[in-house]
């Protein structure tokens, strides 16, 4: 049975954490290894002004080099438009750039965040590079890849629907996704229910930390002693 996806109200509680808070709530479920489930620093945040955005994955894959001369390719973006348009929302577009090198051209810049928006969509992550980033922050738009690009070069739909690897972390359609300045981290479905409470939790285990830190009564000792109980309750 699908994982039923979490009310607006759910997800407007995600969106108060940054996504760091949320990878450490998903530590607490003990439901995968610490090192998985969030990409790589190369796909970065290039509008950090937007803050976190959180949305189900919508996926497809592109390239931007020549076609080939014998090369006749079905153009996919009306039907694609049509996929995004039909998944349950708030929605983020997902991008395998398949090119080796990938960033050659832009598939997301100011004409292709708008549509999306229009969708539903509440940001994209490439592992190309997008461009336009004056006019796609004007929308409110999020936008994660490794660099902005000038071009759109010969950028086209590979196909679209089903797994995109982004930095060698897979992306299926439809899985929940939290994002910010700091990242993209995949949020397991089994944990999502749950994960804002989590995060409440998170805070205050580290609040006492901060506070002693902070106090006139500082104690290196009795922060060795807290961190440490902190560290057990988290391999509980």
């Amino acid at each position: 049975m699908p994982t039923p996806r979490l009310d607006a109200g759910q997800l407007d509680r995600l969106r108060l954490y940054n996504t760091p808070t949320i990878a450490n709530a998903i530590e607490l479920f003990d439901v995968r290894p610490r090192d998985r489930g969030f990409l790589p620093h190369a796909i970065r945040c290039l509008l950090p002004e937007i803050g976190p955005v959180v949305g189900y994955a919508v996926t497809s894959r592109t390239t931007a080099k020549p076609p080939g001369p014998e090369e006749s390719e079905p153009d996919l973006l009306a039907d694609y438009l049509r996929y995004v348009a039909a998944a349950p929302g708030p929605k983020i577009s997902v991008a395998q750039d398949i090119d080796d090198p990938p960033g050659l051209g832009a598939q997301f810049g100011e004409v292709t965040a708008t549509i999306h928006k229009r969708l539903g969509c509440v940001g994209h992550v490439t592992s190309g590079c997008p461009r336009d980033l004056d006019e796609v922050r004007a929308l409110g738009f999020a936008l994660f890849g490794l660099n902005p690009c000038v071009s759109h070069a010969y950028v086209r739909l590979v196909d679209f629907g089903g797994p995109a690897v982004l930095g060698g972390v897979t992306v299926e359609s439809g899985d929940l996704i939290h994002a910010d300045k700091h990242g993209v981290c995949i949020i397991p479905p089994s944990v999502a229910p749950d994960l804002a409470e989590a995060c409440a939790e998170v805070e205050r285990r580290e609040r006492p930390l901060l506070e002693i830190c902070r106090s006139d009564d500082f104690s290196l000792e009795r922060y060795i002693e807290l961190r440490l109980g902190l560290q057990s309750k988290t391999h509980e």
